[in-house]
């Protein structure tokens, strides 16, 4: 009555892809681990650290992509966090390092893991310019300003939807905090 061969296979296919799921899932810690402490150790002046961090995200990052093809990666929320964190931290370094704003050409990643990180960016170059402020660097804030500013006006006509609207409009929501940060910190010194 039932073709029990179809749907044995169906069960080894559910079966495979609940296994390399998990896989997916443990092998992209380390790489939002290592995304995260990179941007940490930036946000602490540790540049060693952070360059090391970011070679180890790397590492792991490439590991994942010989292992699964990228669109089996691109099903799992994990994987898509990581990579969005990893280009976010990857977008830092450059910000810090006074790098040209680009792909990491060492890695295979889509455009929302590199809209979605660039979008992320703009709210650490707040902490940033916070950081420098208080450390008494008071050009910080108008400097990475211009920077988010630049990283606005070229997302802006994308005109996005869904998730990349709402990255979209928190990077908007900052760089107005960076212009007040900015616009404050010169009424401060012309007074």
């Amino acid at each position: 009555m039932t073709d029990k061969k179809f749907f044995k296979k169906l069960i080894n296919d559910y079966r495979d892809q609940s296994k390399s799921r998990r896989a997916i899932i443990a092998a992209s810690s380390p790489v939002l681990f290592e995304a995260k402490n990179t941007i940490f150790s930036l946000h602490r002046d540790e540049l060693k650290e952070a360059h090391e961090s970011l070679k180890r995200a790397t590492k792991a990052l490439k590991m994942l992509q010989n292992n699964y093809s990228l669109a089996r990666l691109e099903e799992e929320g994990a994987y898509k966090a990581a990579v969005e964190e990893f280009t976010e931290a990857s977008f830092l370094e450059q910000v810090i390092s006074k790098k040209k704003l680009g792909a990491n050409l060492e890695i295979n990643l889509n455009y929302e893991a590199y809209l979605g990180g660039l979008c992320d960016l703009v709210g650490e170059l707040v902490r940033l310019a916070t950081n420098q402020a208080a450390a008494g660097k008071l050009e910080a804030p108008a400097e990475l300003k211009i920077i988010a500013a630049e990283i606005l006006a070229i997302l802006a006509p994308a005109n996005f939807t869904g998730y990349l609207r709402t990255k979209y409009d928190q990077a908007n929501s900052h760089l107005r905090k960076l212009e007040q940060m900015a616009y404050e910190i010169r009424l401060r010194q012309n007074s």
